[in-house]
């Protein structure tokens, strides 16, 4: 794809596989990342169409969800992320309000029950519309060599 092709006219288009429901109603009290949403459970439903994609997924403990960040707001580039008094990057940055309005958390999966996976750790608001489910496989999502500005090494301190 070349950048004249990712003009207006050029549009991706995803269909939604589901909707997340949390016990999130209002944006400003959902938890900034899911390792501070434990204890927040709730359910992922799967439209009947995609219900067959769920095969096999109960031997995993947890797995990764990607959606649609329904109430981000105006896109920025530059953002000041949770107790910073600095502006980064957004894409140096898990804020909400981004070009593709596009989440991705790590949450428990607790159980299956037909088209409905029971979770644990939801960080987005009831309602969020589900764009797919991928097993969270240790081996492969966290690389030992994995490494962090200092920036972000300073705020994670601040918290654990």
């Amino acid at each position: 794809m070349t950048q004249e092709q990712t003009s207006e006219e050029a549009r991706i288009l995803y269909r939604p596989i589901g909707v997340i429901h949390s016990e999130h109603a209002e944006a400003a009290k959902v938890p900034i990342q899911p390792v501070f949403a434990k204890n927040c459970v709730g359910r992922a439903e799967i439209f009947p169409e995609f219900a067959d994609g769920l095969l096999d997924l109960e031997g995993f403990s947890h797995v990764w969800l990607v959606y649609h960040f329904h109430q981000a707001g105006a896109a920025k580039l530059w953002v000041k992320p949770f107790l910073e008094d600095v502006e980064h990057g957004v894409f140096a940055t898990r804020a909400p309000c981004r070009p593709n309005a596009i989440g991705l958390s790590v949450v428990e999966l607790v159980r299956r029950e037909g088209a409905v996976l029971h979770l644990d750790g939801l960080d987005m608001l009831d309602g969020t519309p589900l764009l797919d489910i991928k097993p969270y496989m240790p081996p492969f999502d966290g690389p030992s060599d994995a490494t962090m500005p200092e920036w972000v090494v300073h705020f994670i301190e601040g918290y654990f």
